[in-house]
């Protein structure tokens, strides 16, 4: 068991940056992969970024250059720095963490982020 909580979300005005974290906790020597997920109103959960135990990171597209996921190991966080916010960044912000081994991701309860225009 892995359990995430999620901090950092806010309002925001377009152009602004804000810093999401994820602080893990129970079973985290298992955890190979973490990730930035977000959710907008009436759309799919797409994913934002992840990030190995090795450090390689993958990005969405629309995120490329304005965000960064990041992990501090010794203090079980995870981060996200999100730069050049613009509004249809707009969503709830998941936290989820992936254990290869038995091939289960565990989900944070999200956080806000709001970018007015």
């Amino acid at each position: 068991q892995v359990q995430l909580v999620e901090s950092g979300g806010d309002l925001v005005q377009a152009g602004g940056s804000l810093r999401l974290s994820c602080a893990a906790s129970g079973s985290i020597f298992k955890v190979n992969t973490m990730g930035w997920y977000r959710q907008a109103p009436g759309r799919q959960r797409e994913l934002v970024a992840t990030i190995t135990n090795g450090g390689t990171t993958n990005y969405a597209d629309s995120v490329k250059g304005r965000f960064t996921i990041s992990r501090d190991n010794a203090k079980n966080t995870a981060y996200l720095q999100m730069n050049s916010l613009k509004p249809e960044d707009t969503a709830v912000y998941y936290c989820n963490a992936y254990i290869a081994a038995v091939g289960l991701g565990y989900w944070g309860q999200g956080t806000q982020v709001t970018v007015s225009s």
